[in-house]
């Protein structure tokens, strides 16, 4: 005989109905499945950001902080291959700046920025108004202009060296051809050489300054166009008059941008010309590495990177004045 089954189980409702009236039921609340995993992934995706920029960041800005402070610090000592923290007052400044080495690569730093910047500005502009001139295979010609950038210094140095060689480069090739005659022999020229970092430099650039020129070429207004163009204004005029002055922030920051270049350039140089002929390519950035790393002078070589750092200051704290005096003045006129 089998066991009989509930009847309310098979009549549902049934136990619902012969409870005592006024007695309620409260069904609990279950967490929907699911519901914590969902909960955490929300937590972490507002956090992952964060976690993944901040603690970078940080370590960062510590380490500049704190290596900047302590090269200060060991440039008023008499350090030599060994950090000592005796005071020895501006002695180190002085003899960095009354050295003959220092003195030439200041003259080298400002014939190489004024070339670097002048020719990089106009490559990069000039390149600008090619594309936006809306050429087919447009994006492959940015491509092409922005891969130098990409390169490291240090193998645009060791290319540029082997073409601007007289014995394998350039020169070789064009005599082979016949023209007996011909010279390029710019690399060890102690006039020109110079000249031969900002070639190479430029060539470098001007593909990064093409593309804020052309970025900033392309946020100017149609409307502006198009009202040129019913004054009967030619291609010509048109960004001479209209887009050029639209773009004046672009300007400014290119040039800002290559002259942080300029300040900072060393693997270039050194896979280029080494510094040579004789100290005809020297530059500030030489002086620092030869100091601390070739002489053994922690101090002098401390001084002279403060002062290439205040080189560096010079160029960004008038930037940064120029761009909060340009928001307030967005600010006021709405």
């Amino acid at each position: 005989m089998g066991v009989e089954a509930d009847p309310l189980s098979r009549h549902p409702g049934m136990g619902e109905a012969a409870m005592p009236a006024g007695t309620a039921t409260t069904a609990l609340p279950r967490p929907a499945a699911g519901a914590a995993p969902a909960r955490w992934r929300g937590h972490l995706g507002r956090w992952a950001p964060h976690l993944v920029l901040w603690p970078p960041l940080l370590v960062s800005v510590l380490h500049v902080v704190s290596f900047t402070l302590y090269t200060t610090w060991i440039s008023f000592t008499p350090s030599t291959l060994l950090p000592e923290y005796d005071w020895v007052g501006m002695q180190n400044y002085v003899s960095v700046l009354n050295s003959r080495n220092w003195k030439i690569a200041s003259s080298n730093l400002l014939i190489y920025g004024a070339g670097f910047v002048l020719l990089t500005t106009v490559l990069g502009l000039l390149l600008a108004v090619l594309i936006d001139q809306r050429i087919r295979a447009e994006n492959l010609f940015r491509a092409i202009f922005l891969y130098p950038m990409a390169v490291s210094f240090v193998v645009t140095g060791t290319v540029w060296a082997w073409l601007l060689n007289p014995a394998v480069g350039i020169q070789h090739l064009v005599r082979g051809l016949g023209f007996e005659s011909f010279r390029f022999d710019w690399l060890v020229d102690r006039e020109m050489a110079i000249y031969t970092i900002v070639i190479a430099g430029a060539w470098q650039a001007s593909g990064f300054a093409m593309a804020l020129f052309l970025a900033g070429i392309r946020s100017v207004d149609a409307d502006l166009y198009k009202a040129a163009q019913i004054d009967g204004a030619g291609a010509w005029r048109i960004y001479r008059r209209v887009v050029l002055p639209c773009i004046g922030p672009i300007f400014i920051a290119v040039l800002v941008i290559l002259l942080q270049f300029t300040i900072k350039t060393f693997d270039l140089v050194r896979a280029l010309t080494g510094g040579g002929p004789g100290l005809a390519t020297q530059l500030p950035t030489l002086v620092v590495y030869d100091l601390m790393f070739q002489r053994g002078l922690l101090g002098r070589g401390g001084a002279a990177a403060v002062l290439l750092l205040l080189y560096l200051l010079a160029v960004l704290l008038p930037y940064f004045a120029y761009a909060r005096w340009r928001r307030r003045k967005e600010a006021r006129h709405g």
